[in-house]
């Protein structure tokens, strides 16, 4: 084992950022979470020198680690303070592969490793010194050609593992274009052929009461939280409220069964108003970030309409904008949604259920395909890159 300090540094040769553009200018907001590599920066850097990056490097983003941004240069460039720049030194390239490298630092337990060192709290940021210092596996140090064949060897099979994963997610990008693509028209209904109302006329909208996470525990009464709306579609929220006062608990403002919730603020304007219809059993406590919506259509209909492109253009026309993006309720209240017959509803949501299964589901459909693949890609990669420790002589 050695530390990442022993075999590599951080880039110490600068560039004029004026010979930067998008393509080359790597900034934390450009690196792309979950090891997603990175995409084109859409912004310029306003300083005049920067750590440039060459084809090999490791660009690891360093604020918030536990978004795991990290991507393998394949260009020269420069990044932002914010970003490490970790190259093999010099001596140590016809030993270390930087592929083999890009997997040790891009791994799971590199992660927790870092977070483990990481420096504050609302804004934590990886420890340089700690990271040069993470122990990595080099095979038969000894030998640098039969190292680096073992390393080669190891990064083919996790590219290929890869590779599939990618292949995988590629056909659900599509998958999803043609679900949006179906939805839309399936809504998109002809001047005249449904009648259309405001939302203001169909129901009526109920905002939550303010709670804090601090009165989130492991039981009591199932609350939502903005910030989880959209991420529980159909299913129970995560969060509950434990130890509740009886007057606390009558407090609170509650979404019921068929009711959709709607969230009221978001880090941008797309997720403000993102809803999911409350199927559940029981009603659910709502955080005055959220909206009930009380009607009596069918409450998948109406949140497959707000997902429609046409409805969200028309939501953005009524979000404030500011430190925080607000819905405003009155605004959306005006907007006008399709109202065909109850069973032209539910003809409808029979059919968007089906695909809405085939793209977001993870007990089947393709996100449960690409949650294994990802499983079997971790358990090869760990026993991959586990070495068993050198003999000692006795």
């Amino acid at each position: 084992m050695e530390g990442v300090g022993e075999v590599a540094e951080y880039s110490p040769t600068r560039i004029d950022a004026a010979v930067l553009d998008a393509t080359s200018f790597v900034g934390v907001d450009n690196l792309v979470a979950d090891k997603g590599g990175r995409v084109d920066a859409s912004y310029l850097p306003n300083t005049e020198r920067l750590t440039a990056y060459e084809p090999g490097d490791i660009l690891l983003g360093n604020i918030r680690p536990y978004l795991k941004k990290v991507w393998k240069a394949t260009n020269s460039g420069g990044c932002s303070g914010d970003v490490l720049a970790v190259r093999i030194l010099d001596k140590f390239r016809n030993f270390v592969s930087a592929d083999f490298l890009y997997y040790l630092l891009s791994s799971e337990k590199f992660f927790s490793y870092n977070m483990q060192h990481a420096k504050g709290a609302k804004m934590p940021r990886g420890n340089k010194a700690a990271i040069l210092n993470y122990q990595i596996p080099i095979p038969c140090p000894d030998n640098p050609d039969r190292s680096l064949a073992i390393q080669a060897e190891i990064v083919r099979i996790l590219d290929t593992f890869t590779a599939l994963t990618a292949e995988l997610t590629a056909e659900l990008t599509d998958r999803k274009k043609q679900y949006n693509y179906y939805r839309d028209h399936l809504l998109a209904f002809e001047e005249g052929e449904v009648e259309w109302k405001p939302l203001g006329e169909i129901g009526e909208f109920i905002r939550g009461k303010r709670f804090t996470k601090a009165d989130y525990a492991d039981d009591g009464i199932q609350a939502i939280h903005y910030g989880e709306i959209y991420t529980h579609y159909g299913v129970s929220a995560s969060h509950t409220l434990s130890q509740v006062r009886a007057e606390m608990a009558a407090s609170l403002r509650y979404a019921m069964p068929d009711d959709v919730v709607i969230a009221g603020v978001g880090e941008t304007v797309e997720d403000v108003g993102k809803a999911v219809a409350w199927i559940g059993s029981e009603k659910v406590a709502i955080h005055d970030d959220s909206w009930a919506f009380r009607h009596s259509m069918n409450p998948k209909f109406v949140s497959y309409v707000m997902q429609t492109t046409t409805f969200i253009n028309e939501k953005a026309k009524h979000v404030s904008s500011g430190k925080i993006n607000r819905l405003l309720i009155n605004g959306v209240s005006k907007i006008s949604i399709p109202v065909p017959s109850p069973e032209e509803q539910a003809r409808i949501v029979a059919i968007l259920d089906k695909f809405d299964t085939l793209t977001t589901s993870i007990s089947e459909g393709l996100p449960r395909e690409i949650a294994l693949r990802q499983k079997q890609y971790e358990y090869y990669r760990d026993l991959l890159l586990t070495f068993p420790p050198p003999l000692t002589p006795p």
